[in-house]
Parts: structure tokens; C-alpha cells; sequence
């Protein structure tokens, strides 16, 4: 193949997250993103690099025998799914083949582990706890629009007012959103978007967080502060008023204001004020209470973190089980790195001794903190810092480790530390499966070997599923 090329060729597979391999009829393979099994597409090859092409799609010109179409009108304009078209089960079976098809190119290495699968969101419409919509235009120079970013673009916003990763509320609070500001544009007030090239613009983002279990709903809005403080309070106002009147089926706990001047493209706070209630709402999970702020970290499928958690849970309980007397009190010190808000280390708490938990983001160790308290658990610790400076300064050793990185995995030299302690189990959970098999590599060279996987699928729609690996030291 030739770079500017354009060929037509049938979608053999998708490789993880979003990489279908095209097969043309000579048998040439190409690599185009957002390509779905068993369509036919037309595509023009971009790139070509030792033999290995990569294009991209132009068109579908036949659909996959297995899609269904999708219920969501913005699907392939917006950016945020990815398999919507196709029915669930086989989404979660490409899922699965993927995460299988990483695992065993680097666990061929050991003599067998047990594979169990892929586990099902328990509901795969609505589901999401968390949305963070931006402000822009659908077309450049064209009218204000809120929403999510179009596919492949940085800067175009698609108004998805019939998303279905998320419930009425949100829609509802979306829409509200919108409408209000466009009628302040309408009315002469100065309320630009935020231009992310020329830095200049007061509306960039709109956070909604609402509780599975409760119901309850925090909202930020964030801007910039590039309004006069006058203009700005009338704003505000309008803006609290216009969603304290939304009928909603869940109920508003707390509206905030967030300033941030970065020149990055990123919800962050430099302050942020109350405009109604207060800064945080509660979420329950497995029987235990989590208090959740603004920006706190906190699985964004709560029905299927529930699902991840207890996957968690019963592996490493089947192993305390199998290690200790049945009548025996809890012995083992488990370590929680990268914790979060604690959840894990909460679930973990009552058969272990002691568990702490270590976590760089100083606000989420503190929200732990307070939700160990919230559950009446005392033998938990949370400690805030770079788990590769931090782990160096813990008096206890763990008697087994649990790890929950961010993406990109775990920095090197903080592996090697981890490893250093010798530990018989460690528990991987990855919500990225390439960052995942990488570290795998690691430990396999230093004396470990993995005992059970399983994928979960927290993201319904999307390219992403989470991993969880049971490893154990080899004698």
C-alpha cells in the first residue's frame, strides 16, 4: 500500500481500544480506527511503516451482519461511543476477545491461568454517574452549543440532547443549560464560549454528577473570569434559578461556580463558590456509604463498579480464606496503592488487620478518610503522596497488595518496589488493558506468575473495560 491510497476492504476484527484491520481482496491489511467487525468500509491509508499500514475511514459502505442500529441519534457524530450500533452481547464478546488476546501474548510465557470471561454491566443504558459537557460551536462561528466533542475533533461540540450513556436528568439539566444561555445571547449579554486557540471566552464546562443509589445531583458550571463581577452574579443567579425549577426525577444537592483560567482544556478548579447547598452528594456501594465532591475519583458506572468490586472482594477473601484458621482473627496488612476515595480498601477493611490506602490527589485522601469514618471502619489508613516516594516511608509490610493505577499503568521504579516486598498475592486492576500486559511482562520476569483474570465491563458502548488479575508468587 502507498500513503494517500484509497481502499475498500472488510473489518476482520478490533483490536483494543478502537483499531479495526481491514482486509482488502489481496489480501492487504490496514489498520483504521472506529472500523466495526464484519463491515465493509472504504478508507484512504494515511500512514505506512514497516509493512503495517494505517488509514483513515472515509465511508461504510455495507454495515456489519450483526448491527442493529443505534437508539442514540448522535452516534458516530459524537465521539464517545463506539459500538452502540451493535447489540450488547456482542460488544461484550469483542470485549472479551481482546483483553483474552493481550493477556495470553505475554501469559504464554507461563504454564496455564485461568481465564473467566467478561462480566456484564448490569445496565448498559443510563449508567453513568458523571458527564462533563463542554461548551463550543457545532460548526465553526456557528450558534453556542453544550455537549460533547465530535469525533476526531478538538473543538466542535455536538448538542447530545438524546444521549443514552446517561438518564432524563441529565438531559433535562443539559438542555436547561443551554437553552439559558442562548437566551442571554439572545438578550445582548456577552456569555462567548471559551476559545481554546485564543484564550478569550467565559463558558467552558458543565459537570453533573448524580448518585445511582440516592439520586442525588451536583452540578459545577466553569468558566473562565473574564466577565465583569457585576454581570457575572446576575448570571450566576439565573442560572441556579433556572435549575432549581427543572422538574427532576432525582434531587439537586448542591450548584456550583468553578473559575479556571488554565490555558489547558481540562476541569480543574483555581476556586470555586456555592451557589445553592452544598459541595458534595452521597453515593452507596455494596452496603457502604461514600460522600462525593466535585471532583472526587469515583468509578463512573456505579452499578458496575459493584460488579468490579466484588469481583475484587471475593478474590482476594479466597485467598485470606484458603491462608488462615476459619475461627481466626483477621492477620494480614493489605496495602491499597493508588486508593482513590478508598473504596477498594473499605471494602477490604473487615477481613483484613489493617489496609492503607495511598493515593497522590490530597483531596481524595482526605474524602476517604472521612468516608472510613462514615462506615465505621477504624483500621483503615490513608496516606497522601506518590506511591513511589510514599511506600519507601511505610513502617508496615503488606501482606498483600492491591494495585488500581491510572492508565498508563505503574512507573516503573514504583514497580520494582512493589515487587521488592515479595508479597504471595498481588491484585491488578486496569481500566486499561495494553498498560496492563505491559506491567504483566514485569512481574512474570520477577517470580510471579497469574492465577485468575477477568474483564468487566464498566463502559458499555465505548472501546475501554476494566481487568482484574490475581497474581501469586511463584515458590
Amino acid at each position: 500500500m502507498k500513503k494517500g491510497q484509497i481502499i475498500e476492504g472488510i473489518v476482520r476484527r478490533m483490536d483494543f481500544p478502537n483499531k479495526g484491520v481491514v482486509e482488502t481482496q489481496d489480501g492487504d491489511i490496514c489498520v483504521v480506527k472506529n472500523a466495526l467487525p464484519g463491515q465493509k468500509v472504504r478508507c484512504s491509508v494515511n500512514k505506512v511503516r514497516k509493512e503495517k499500514a494505517e488509514g483513515r475511514l472515509l465511508d461504510v459502505l455495507e454495515p456489519s451482519p450483526v448491527e442493529t442500529g443505534s437508539p442514540c441519534p448522535h452516534f458516530g457524530e459524537c465521539g464517545g461511543c463506539l459500538y452502540l450500533s451493535f447489540p450488547y452481547e456482542e460488544q461484550l464478546k469483542i470485549k472479551e476477545m481482546q483483553v483474552k488476546k493481550l493477556l495470553d501474548q505475554v501469559l504464554c510465557r507461563q504454564v496455564s491461568y485461568e481465564f473467566e470471561g467478561i462480566m456484564a454491566s448490569p445496565i448498559y443504558y443510563g449508567y453513568r454517574n458523571k458527564m462533563e459537557f463542554s461548551f463550543g460551536d457545532e460548526i465553526k462561528d456557528g450558534p453556542l452549543s453544550l455537549g460533547m466533542h465530535k469525533r476526531g475533533s478538538f473543538y466542535d461540540v455536538v448538542y447530545v440532547k438524546d444521549c443514552q450513556i446517561v438518564d432524563e436528568d441529565y438531559r433535562r439539566i443539559l438542555s436547561c443549560v443551554r437553552e439559558y444561555f442562548h437566551k442571554l445571547r439572545e438578550d445582548g449579554v456577552d456569555v462567548s464560549f471559551y476559545h481554546r486557540l485564543r484564550h478569550v471566552g467565559y463558558l467552558r464546562h458543565l459537570l453533573v454528577r448524580k448518585a445511582a443509589r440516592t439520586g442525588e445531583i451536583l452540578i459545577a458550571l466553569v468558566t473562565t473570569t473574564q466577565v465583569p463581577e457585576e454581570l457575572e452574579a446576575q448570571i450566576l443567579d439565573g442560572f441556579k434559578n433556572a435549575l432549581l425549577k427543572l422538574p427532576l426525577d432525582g434531587q439537586i444537592t448542591g450548584i456550583l461556580h468553578t473559575k479556571n483560567d488554565s490555558l489547558a482544556d481540562v476541569v480543574q478548579s483555581d476556586e470555586t463558590e456555592i451557589l445553592y447547598g452544598k459541595d458534595y452528594f452521597y453515593e452507596e456501594l455494596l452496603g457502604l456509604k461514600f460522600k462525593i465532591s466535585q471532583f472526587s475519583f469515583f468509578q463512573t458506572n456505579s452499578r458496575g463498579a459493584e460488579v468490579l468490586y466484588q469481583t475484587a472482594r471475593d478474590y482476594i477473601s479466597d485467598y485470606i480464606k484458603t491462608s488462615q484458621n476459619e475461627n481466626a482473627q483477621p492477620d494480614k496488612v493489605v496495602f491499597d496503592l493508588y486508593s482513590g476515595t478508598g473504596t477498594i480498601a473499605q471494602l477490604m477493611a473487615p477481613v483484613a488487620k489493617k489496609v492503607i490506602g495511598v493515593e497522590i490527589v490530597e483531596e481524595a485522601v482526605e474524602a476517604a478518610k472521612k468516608n472510613a469514618e462514615l462506615n465505621g471502619l477504624h483500621n483503615c489508613e490513608f496516606i497522601a503522596g506518590d506511591v513511589l516516594k510514599v511506600i519507601d516511608e511505610i513502617e508496615e509490610k503488606p501482606d498483600i497488595i492491591i494495585l488500581d493505577p491510572p492508565r498508563d499503568g505503574i512507573h516503573p521504579k514504583a514497580l520494582d518496589k512493589i515487587i521488592r516486598y515479595g508479597v504471595e498475592q498481588i491484585l491488578y486492576i486496569s481500566c486499561k488493558p495494553t498498560s496492563l500486559v505491559r506491567d504483566l511482562e514485569v512481574f512474570l520476569e520477577r517470580g510471579y506468575k497469574v492465577e485468575r483474570a477477568v474483564a468487566v465491563d464498566q463502559f458499555p458502548w465505548t472501546g475501554n473495560v476494566e481487568t482484574v488479575c490475581l497474581l501469586s508468587r511463584k515458590p
